[in-house]
């Protein structure tokens, strides 16, 4: 398999974190890519354009953190599937993911507008991205509860709090969420995490 990446996208250290954790890490021959590149074949294989872009050992091309990251607990080997099969535990796994990846989604965008020149930029549009990474982590605290066991849902989660840390540590999350903050730090003491964190700047 061939995974085209960048160390930064929490969205590729998903698909990585479920390699590492289901022993599937050695078989992903790993592409660095810069989508912005005029040189980057990854609009070849995926026409949206983005990273994690896979191609699996059958030449099927997969993209979207989501699909990828089930595509690969689907082969694992290892330690126990992270997608739970039916019934509430996989809806409540999905749920957790969909939060987590639309954080990720807007702390991503709020930066990108950060990025644009600064007569360019929409402070309506900023704080829009803003006021979602800080609600998702209001519910993520209020149902800290229900962050139980390594899922989908909770390897999610945790990156997606390593995101804010890596780029909007200046929100100071673990503040407005003292009981998250607690599990994070439980919960980000695997070995699949270590192996994945990303370089600053």
């Amino acid at each position: 398999m061939k995974l085209f990446y960048s160390q930064t996208s929490p969205f590729v250290r998903k698909a990585l974190m479920v390699a590492h954790e289901r022993g599937l890490a050695s078989r992903i021959d790993l592409s660095p890519t810069d989508v912005w590149s005029p040189e980057t074949v990854v609009p070849t294989l995926n026409p949206l354009g983005k990273i994690p872009t896979l191609v699996t050992d059958d030449g099927l091309t997969l993209f979207d953190s989501p699909v990828i990251a089930e595509y690969l607990d689907s082969l694992g080997t290892v330690g126990q599937p992270l997608f739970p099969a039916a019934g509430p535990a996989r809806w409540l796994a999905l749920r957790q993911q969909a939060i987590a990846d639309g954080m990720c989604d807007a702390a991503i965008l709020r930066r990108m507008e950060g990025l644009r020149p600064e007569n360019l930029r929409s402070a309506s549009w900023t704080e829009r991205q803003r006021q979602a990474m800080t609600r998702a982590v209001d519910l993520l605290e209020a149902e800290v509860d229900q962050l139980q066991g390594l899922t989908i849902g909770t390897l999610s989660v945790v990156i997606a709090l390593a995101y804010l840390d890596l780029r909007w540590d200046c929100d100071h999350w673990r503040d407005r969420a003292p009981q998250l903050a607690i599990w994070f730090t439980q919960a980000s003491d695997r070995e699949s995490f270590r192996l994945t964190v990303p370089p600053r700047g």
